[in-house]
C-alpha cells in the first residue's frame, strides 16, 4: 500500500468514507449441527491442486467447536466459477471462510463469528428444512444485519436425483427426471413456507430478479461436490455488488480477531488471528485482550497458511511474511501471550493515543458476560465464547452459576465446588478444559474430590450433567424419604386383635401412604396414639416399612384395645411440623398428597403457622 493511500482519512466536510483497497470478503458459514457446513468447507478446500485433508474428521464428534478459517484464492476462486462467470474474473484477491460452530448452544461464539463475517452462507438439510440451530442462526444473521445466501445442501438425498462432482446446479437440474423435480418441489415450497414464517423471503437464485428483495437460495450436494461453484459464484457476485464500501473500508490501525493461543514447536506461544482491517507488520505494538485485563506487546514474527490450508490444522504448512494486509488468516509471534482470551479483539496500537483508545475497549471485552449466584455450580472452559456459550444453556435450563472462568479447572475451583449447600451444585463443567497438573488427579476415579464433567461437546457436557443431576436428585430424595416421616393412612382390621396392650399387636390395612417402624400414630381427630415398634407380614416376616394396601401385624407401644383404640378405627400417620415442609418440595403420590394435606388442616386447628 502507498504512502499516499496510508494516510486517506475521513473527510469531516463532506461526511463520506475515504475507502482504501478492496479486501477479500469474510464469509461466515452458519447452520444447525450436521447440516453440512464443515462438509461444504472441505470441498472448497479439495478446490485446485493445493488439496486438504477433511477437517470435519478430526473434529471432536465431527463438530466443529471452535471458530476456523481458511481461505480461497482469487486464482482458485475465478477457475471454479469461469462457467457460471463466462470467464470473468471477480474484483475480490479471494474469499476468506469463517467456520462456526453449528450445535444451538453455541450462540456466543457464532455472533462473534457473525459480526466478523461481512456475508454468510446458511446451510440447511433440503430434507429437514429448518431446525431449532438453523432458526437460532436466523436471529443471529438478523441481528447482526448481515446478508447471507441460502445453501440447500443434500440434494443428493431427494430421491433418484443423479449428482455429478463439479456440476453446477442449473446443468443438474436439466439433467433430472420430472418426477425427481417434482420430489425437490416439495421440498423448495416446503423451505421457502419456513423462511416466510420468520419474515424472509428467498427464492432459487437462478429464478430471482431483484436480489435486494430475496435471499437467494443455492441447491447444492456438498458430499459430491454439485452447485457448490454456483454456491462461490451468488456469495461473491452479492459481496462485490452491495458490499463495495465496507470491503474497502480498510485504512486505519490494523484489527483482528484472536481465534486462539497456540503453543508452537520452535516458535512458542502464538496465536491465530482472522485481520479483517488495515494492515499489520513485524516490530507493530498491539493491544490484546488478556484474563487480567488489556495487555500490549509486540509483533516478533508473522505466519500465513500456505495454500489453502484451515487454520487450526497447518501443521507446518506455514510460511513467514514481513507484512500482512485485511483480510487474512495470520499466526502472530510476541512475547507474553500466554493468558491471551480467544474470541477477542487485536489492535494495532502504536501511537499512545490509539493504545489509550484499545485499552478501553479491551477492559470491556475482558468482563465475562455471565450471571453469577450466591449458590450454583462452577463452570470453566478455554475461550470467552465458549464459556458464554455454556452459560447460555444452563440458564435455559434454570441452572445457577457460582463462578465462571476460562483455563484449566484449579484447587480454587473445588474448593468452590465442595462449598456449595445444594448438594446439586457441588459439580465442575469443563468445556474443553482438563485439570492442571495439581488437581487433574483429584478429579479421577472413585476417589475424585468433587464431580467433573468435561467434553470438547457442550451437548455432551449438558446430557451427561442432566443424568448426573437426576441421578443424584433421587438418590437425595431417597435418603430423605428414609429419614422423614411420611404421610399415612390406616384402618384397624375387625376381628385382627392379637395382643391388647404392652404393646398392643393388631392387624392394620394401610390404605394410603406409607408407614414405618418407629413413627407414632393417632386418630383421626388428632388424639395421640402411641409409636409403632415392628411391622410383620401375613407370613410372620419382619418388615421395615409398609406401603398402601398391605396388611401388617402391627406392634404399638402405648394404647390399650378396648379403652384407648377399637377394631375399625382408622389412624393418620403423626408427622412432625418440619418433616411436612420438606414433604411438600418431594414428588409425592395424589394420595400422599391427599393425606398430608388433611393432616395439615387437623394441625391448623390449633397451630395455623403449623407446617410453614
Amino acid at each position: 500500500m502507498s504512502q499516499e493511500d496510508s494516510e486517506q482519512q475521513n473527510d469531516p466536510q463532506s461526511g463520506t468514507l475515504e475507502l482504501g483497497w478492496q479486501r477479500q470478503p469474510i464469509v461466515s458459514v452458519l447452520g444447525h449441527v450436521d447440516h453440512g457446513k464443515t462438509s461444504v468447507l472441505d470441498h472448497f478446500r479439495s478446490l485446485g491442486s493445493e488439496r486438504q485433508a477433511s477437517v470435519m474428521d478430526r473434529e471432536a464428534g465431527g463438530i466443529t467447536q471452535h471458530i476456523g478459517a481458511t481461505e480461497v484464492p482469487a486464482k482458485i476462486l475465478n477457475d471454479t466459477c469461469s462457467a457460471m462467470t463466462g470467464g470473468k474474473d471477480f474484483n475480490s484477491p479471494g474469499l476468506l471462510f469463517i467456520d462456526t460452530p453449528g450445535h444451538h448452544s453455541f450462540t456466543s461464539l457464532r455472533s462473534r463469528g457473525g459480526a466478523l463475517a461481512d456475508i454468510a452462507i446458511l446451510v440447511v438439510d433440503v430434507m429437514e428444512g429448518l431446525q431449532p440451530q438453523t432458526i437460532e442462526s436466523l436471529r443471529i444473521l438478523k441481528e447482526k444485519k448481515t446478508p447471507f445466501v441460502v445453501a440447500a445442501n443434500k440434494v443428493d438425498r431427494i430421491h433418484g436425483w443423479r449428482t455429478k462432482n463439479g456440476r453446477s446446479f442449473i446443468e443438474s437440474w436439466a439433467s433430472q427426471r420430472d418426477d425427481v423435480k417434482q420430489f425437490f418441489d416439495e421440498k423448495y415450497w416446503k423451505l421457502l413456507g419456513q423462511f416466510s414464517e420468520h419474515g424472509f423471503n428467498i427464492e432459487r437464485y437462478d429464478k430471482i430478479r431483484d436480489f435486494k428483495s430475496n435471499l437467494a437460495m443455492v441447491p447444492c450436494s456438498a458430499k459430491d461436490g454439485e452447485g457448490l461453484q454456483d454456491l462461490l459464484t451468488v456469495t461473491v457476485g452479492l459481496a462485490e455488488r452491495f458490499l463495495e464500501e465496507r470491503l474497502r473500508d480498510t485504512l486505519g490501525d490494523g484489527e483482528g480477531t484472536v481465534l486462539e493461543m497456540k503453543d508452537e514447536r520452535g516458535l512458542g506461544k502464538t496465536i491465530d488471528v482472522i485481520l479483517n482491517r488495515g494492515e499489520l507488520s513485524v516490530g507493530d505494538t498491539i493491544t490484546l485482550v488478556g484474563a487480567d485485563g488489556p495487555f500490549s506487546t509486540h509483533i516478533k514474527g508473522m505466519f500465513r497458511p500456505k495454500g489453502m490450508s484451515e487454520m487450526r490444522d497447518a501443521g507446518d504448512r506455514w510460511e513467514s511474511c514481513d507484512n500482512a494486509v485485511a483480510a487474512c488468516g495470520l499466526k502472530i509471534v510476541a512475547p507474553n501471550l500466554e493468558n491471551v482470551l480467544a474470541g477477542t479483539t487485536l489492535r494495532q496500537t502504536n501511537t499512545d493515543e490509539a493504545r489509550e483508545i484499545a485499552e478501553k475497549e479491551a477492559r470491556k471485552e475482558a468482563s465475562i458476560s455471565v450471571d453469577i449466584a450466591e449458590e450454583g455450580i462452577v463452570i470453566k472452559a478455554d475461550t470467552v465464547g465458549g464459556l458464554e456459550a455454556l452459560a447460555f444453556e444452563l440458564n435455559k435450563l434454570d441452572i445457577p452459576i457460582r463462578m465462571a472462568t476460562i483455563g484449566p479447572v484449579n484447587k480454587r475451583d473445588i474448593i468452590t465446588a465442595q462449598c456449595a449447600e445444594n448438594p446439586l451444585n457441588q459439580i465442575i463443567l469443563g468445556f474443553s478444559v482438563q485439570g492442571n497438573s495439581e488437581v487433574q488427579p483429584k478429579l479421577e476415579g472413585t476417589d475424585a474430590e468433587i464431580k467433573f464433567i468435561g467434553a470438547d461437546i457442550i451437548y455432551r457436557i449438558l446430557e451427561e450433567f442432566e443424568t448426573w443431576r437426576e441421578t443424584t436428585k433421587n438418590e437425595l430424595d431417597a435418603a430423605a424419604r428414609e429419614n422423614l416421616v411420611y404421610p399415612g393412612h390406616l384402618l384397624y382390621l375387625k376381628d385382627h386383635t392379637f395382643r391388647n396392650k404392652g404393646p398392643a399387636i393388631v392387624g392394620m390395612r394401610v390404605l394410603g401412604g406409607k408407614v414405618h417402624i418407629g413413627q407414632k400414630i393417632m386418630k383421626l381427630d388428632g388424639t395421640p396414639i402411641g409409636q409403632i415398634k415392628s411391622l410383620r407380614t401375613r407370613s410372620s416376616e419382619e418388615v421395615k416399612q409398609g406401603s398402601q394396601g398391605e396388611e401388617l401385624a402391627v406392634a404399638v407401644m402405648g394404647p390399650t384395645v378396648g379403652r384407648h383404640i377399637e377394631e375399625g378405627d382408622e389412624f393418620w400417620v403423626d408427622i412432625p411440623a418440619s418433616h411436612a415442609k420438606r414433604l411438600r418440595k418431594l414428588d409425592l403420590s395424589p394420595i400422599e398428597e391427599e393425606i398430608l394435606e388433611q393432616i395439615t388442616k387437623l394441625h391448623r386447628k390449633q397451630d395455623h403457622f403449623w407446617g410453614r
